[in-house]
């Protein structure tokens, strides 16, 4: 018997926007609440016995996010600053689609709800008049997003794929 595989192919930049809010507790540790939205985009290509087949499944997401994190700083030096960072993340994607469009050629959808967790490092430069942060984070999902109820027309899109989980990789520059 045949099977088919899929694979998301390339990466595909995104774009985040949020606010943030901070409790400082001590010197060397914060709490960070940084609640905002993001946009991104998933490809996934499909193949049979190695051979491409279908058409590319374009899956947006536009997210509400959530993110608690926990930010513990090193030493200032000079006029800079590397932290570690870490916590969890809830996301609501609005473009979880509750039923198939038509109009689209795409046959799969995606759970609205996920959690993640993040982890990542970065490095605060204090200027003159504020504080530019350069952040790398991974952002990795905790549940299957797949909704496992295939479009009848090409149910060989939802039922190729076992699981599907995000993970995003995340460069940020906050400027407070």
């Amino acid at each position: 018997e045949s099977g088919h595989t899929a694979e998301v192919v390339s990466l595909k930049p995104g774009l985040n926007k949020q606010i943030v809010t901070a409790y400082r507790p001590s010197t060397y540790l914060d709490v960070r609440f940084l609640p905002g939205v993001s946009f991104g985009q998933r490809n996934i290509n499909f193949y049979q016995d190695g051979v491409p087949w279908g058409e590319t499944q374009v899956l947006e997401s536009s997210f509400l996010e959530f993110p608690l994190l926990l930010k513990a700083k090193g030493m200032r030096l000079n006029n800079s600053r590397p932290y570690l960072i870490g916590g969890m993340n809830f996301r609501y994607d609005l473009a979880g689609k509750k039923e198939y469009d038509d109009s689209r050629n795409v046959y799969m959808r995606l759970k609205r709800a996920d959690f993640y967790y993040e982890v990542g490092a970065g490095i605060d430069f204090y200027l003159p008049y504020f504080k530019l942060t350069i952040e790398a984070k991974m952002s990795n999902g905790l549940r299957d997003v797949l909704v496992h109820e295939p479009d009848e027309r090409y149910p060989e899109y939802v039922s190729s794929i076992q699981s599907m989980r995000s993970q995003i990789w995340v460069l940020s520059f906050h400027f407070e």
